[in-house]
Order: structure tokens, then C-alpha cells, then sequence
């Protein structure tokens, strides 16, 4: 008899793992607390209940990287996508879905599955000792006994309890004749560097013209679940900033203190940093630019900074309620908590954005579990796919400094050697050899 896989959370992620653990027919129990305990988003107590949005974003697995994601849960047998292939209304080329139809077949299915058992409960601390393999799928909303419980093994400052994001630009988008290398101070880092951000100059006519630009632009508003999301010092949206001061952000982090434009040979009115995100260099956090201004007054309005201009945007910023743990310093390269291995996560609280990215992970979290149950040696996807490249992302490749949930994207990609000839032959050729090194990993 093989033991059960216990699995924490009835969502995206918790709902595809049941469902590969199932299908290596390891038997499953699903523990899910709507039905006994609700939630201030959810309005049904149904599996994998969508509440922000019915899209699953762009479809095109040439072209885009959460379509390739798409691409290759389908070929691993995602519930997910077929859920969603089977719900889905018009929306060019995104892939849109009937919420009602979506969650009801990904309930249906469970239901029937032999190898799963759901059980309507809530998991108020730390799973018993003798579930001795869990994976931990409970959301943005995670219960605050099991987040306390969390926080008290890995750390008080290992639990983030909303998203205070600030913008990720494309690195090859930055116009690099304007914006110089330098580090506050020329401060050298553990490795003697003194040139670890990017620095956008600004006079006092452009700052001006940008802090007007940010009071005026629309702002999103709080969801009801939201209302309570505090406004902490360190996190503190731009825009916020500026309303309390017109300089309040050049005493903050638009800074220009210890900094010289080589192209001046002066200091700058003002200043905006970009830190690396990733161990790749292919991205870049805009330093203290948390924001809630909508996306796309986000990407008017930063373009007007310098060396910005023709800024691509890996994430845009934001501010809400997300519980995620800091992912980069607490998992493994199979998603088990370092501080107590019985324990994986999977989903959102792991630091992935988006319905799709969450199911990916709770599909690999599951087949780590799967592997481990059957007795065999749980191997990554590797990092060239969608998939491995946003798991490589979660569980290491990401700056844990200032770590933040994202969303899949050709960014998290290895570079591809040799490069290509042309910009426009990348995409195609990550696309190529993602498809190939997926194909090697599943008959493996």
C-alpha cells in the first residue's frame, strides 16, 4: 500500500498536483477549507475557483512565454489546461475561460479520480509528524494559523504577507548610452564591484514633469479582501510618496547622492536605480518604485524617465494582499522546505504570479512528490523550458534581497549560445530549444 500524498489548498496548484499525484497512482488527500471556513475572495466552495480574472493570458506558444507554458502542461497531462481548453470563450489569442464551466470540471474530475480523497477542513498550524510527504498549496490567502505556524519555522522575516512590487525591465530594452553603471558611493560589493546598478539621470524640468505625470496617473483601487493592506515605510508606493512632498522621493529612492553621470561629470537632479533580478542579468527591478497606479499609465509614465524610453516590462508594479515565503533561501531545487523536507510548496505562495505559473508548480511539485513516493529520483524540468526556467527562478536564480512574485517570461531563460544573429530570431529559437529539451525530459 503506498502511503497518501497529503496536499493543503483545493486551488490552481493544490488541484494539479492532486491530479498527477493521482495519475502516477499515488493516493491523494486534498485538504481544502472553503466548504467549512470561507474566504473574504472566494465566492463558491468549488476547486480551483478563478477570482481575479478569467484569463489565462496569450495562448501563442511561438511567441510568448506563458503560451509555451501552456504548451507544455498540456503535453505533462495538466487538469488544468484541459479544464480550461474545455471552458474557453472568445478572446482572440488568450486563452479566456468560463469560470463556472472551469471549476466545475476541475471539481468533477477530482471527485471521481479513485486515488483522491477531498476533505473539507481547515489545516490550522503545521501538518501532524506523521504526514511525512505535504505539499503546501494554500495561496495568496493562506490561513493566518498555518502562516504564523510558517513564519515560526523559518523565520519572522521569511513570510511576506502582501506584494509590494516594484517594475522588472527587459535588460536589453535599456538604452545604455544614457544610463550608466555605478554603485551609491562606488561602494564595492563581496566581489570588489562598485557598479551594481543602473543608474536614469534626471534634470529638475524632467523630474518635474515625471512627478506630475505619476500624481495624475489613474490609480488602481483596493479589492474589498484588500482594504485593510497597509502602507509600510519600506514599501511605500512612489506615487504615495510623491503626494507627501513633491521631493519626498529625491530623499528617498530616486536619491541622486553619490552618484556622477560620466556624461556630465555631475550629479544628477534626480536619480532612478535599477538592481539585477536575476542571476542571468537579462532583468531589472526599478529600486523603490512600488506602485498602484494601472499597467498602463505604468508604462507611460516610466518611459518618460531616461534611458527608459523604449522600456519593455518583464512585470509591471503593484501593491495587494499575497502571503508567498521567500522561496530563493527556503526551498530546494525540488520545492522542499529546507528547515523541515516532508514539507513542499507549491503555487502561489511560493513567489509565482499568475493561475498558470501556480499550476505549473504545483504540477512539478507533485511529480517531486510522486518520484519520491515510488521510490525513484525526483529530476527538474530543465531550465531552457518554461517550466524549469520559472522553478529555476523561484528556487534560487532570483536576487533573494528584494524577492517578488513573477510571472513567466523569456527573461527567466538561459542565454542561448551561440547568440543569435538578430533580436528577432531569439524568441523563435528559445521556443526551439525549449520544445526539444522538454521532449529529451520526458523520456527520460
Amino acid at each position: 500500500m503506498t502511503k497518501p500524498v497529503h496536499i493543503i489548498g483545493g486551488g490552481l496548484a493544490g488541484s494539479e498536483a492532486a491530479w498527477q499525484l493521482a495519475n502516477a497512482h499515488v493516493p491523494v488527500i486534498l485538504h481544502e477549507m472553503r466548504g467549512v471556513h470561507p474566504t473574504a475572495a472566494h465566492a463558491t466552495d468549488r476547486l480551483a475557483e478563478l477570482v481575479c480574472s478569467n484569463s489565462f493570458r496569450s495562448d501563442d506558444p511561438d511567441n510568448n512565454a506563458v503560451g509555451l507554458l501552456h504548451a507544455e502542461m498540456r503535453a505533462l497531462g495538466s487538469l488544468i489546461m484541459a479544464a480550461a481548453d474545455k471552458a474557453r470563450v472568445p478572446a482572440g489569442s488568450a486563452l479566456a475561460v468560463d469560470r463556472d464551466i472551469f471549476a466545475g470540471h476541475v471539481t468533477s474530475a477530482l471527485e471521481a479520480h479513485p486515488h483522491v480523497t477531498i476533505v473539507r477542513e481547515l489545516i490550522d498550524g503545521l501538518p501532524p509528524a506523521d504526514w511525512d510527504n505535504v505539499i503546501i498549496a494554500t495561496g495568496p490567502l493562506t490561513a493566518t494559523p498555518l502562516a504564523e505556524a510558517i513564519q515560526r519555522l523559518t523565520g519572522q522575516d521569511s513570510l511576506a504577507f502582501f506584494d509590494a512590487i516594484a517594475p522588472v525591465i527587459h535588460h536589453e530594452s535599456i538604452n545604455l548610452d544614457i544610463v550608466w553603471a555605478q554603485s551609491r558611493w562606488d561602494r564595492p560589493n563581496e566581489h570588489g564591484d562598485t557598479k551594481d546598478y543602473l543608474n536614469c539621470p534626471m534634470d529638475r524640468d524632467q523630474y518635474n514633469a515625471f512627478i506630475d505625470a505619476m500624481l495624475a496617473a489613474e490609480k488602481t483601487s483596493f479589492k474589498d479582501w484588500e482594504a485593510d493592506t497597509p502602507y509600510f515605510d519600506g514599501c511605500m508606493p512612489i506615487e504615495v510618496m510623491a503626494e507627501r512632498g513633491r521631493n519626498t522621493p529625491r530623499f528617498g529612492p530616486m536619491k541622486p547622492v553619490g552618484l556622477t553621470n560620466p556624461a556630465t561629470g555631475r550629479r544628477a537632479f534626480a536619480v532612478v536605480q535599477l538592481r539585477q533580478d536575476n542571476a542571468l542579468g537579462t532583468l531589472w527591478n526599478m529600486v523603490g518604485f512600488q506602485t498602484k497606479m494601472k499597467h498602463a499609465e505604468q508604462v507611460r509614465v516610466f518611459r518618460m524617465i531616461p534611458g527608459l524610453e523604449n522600456a519593455q516590462f518583464a512585470r509591471l508594479g503593484g501593491l495587494h494582499r499575497n502571503t508567498f515565503i521567500k522561496s530563493p533561501v527556503l526551498l530546494d531545487a525540488t520545492l522542499r522546505l529546507k528547515a523541515d523536507p516532508r514539507l513542499r510548496f507549491a503555487g502561489q505562495i511560493t513567489g509565482c504570479e499568475g493561475y498558470v505559473e501556480s499550476a505549473a508548480i504545483g504540477l512539478v511539485a507533485a511529480r517531486f512528490a510522486a518520484a519520491e513516493r515510488l521510490g525513484s529520483q525526483p529530476v527538474p524540468p530543465p531550465d531552457t523550458t518554461a517550466m524549469g526556467a520559472l522553478l529555476a527562478h523561484i528556487t534560487g536564480g532570483a536576487d533573494a534581497r528584494g524577492f517578488q512574485p513573477m510571472n513567466v517570461n523569456f527573461g527567466l531563460f538561459p542565454p542561448l549560445s551561440p547568440a543569435p544573429a538578430t533580436k528577432d530570431q531569439r524568441k523563435p529559437m528559445l521556443v526551439a530549444r525549449a520544445r526539444a529539451d522538454l521532449a529529451r525530459w520526458m523520456a527520460a
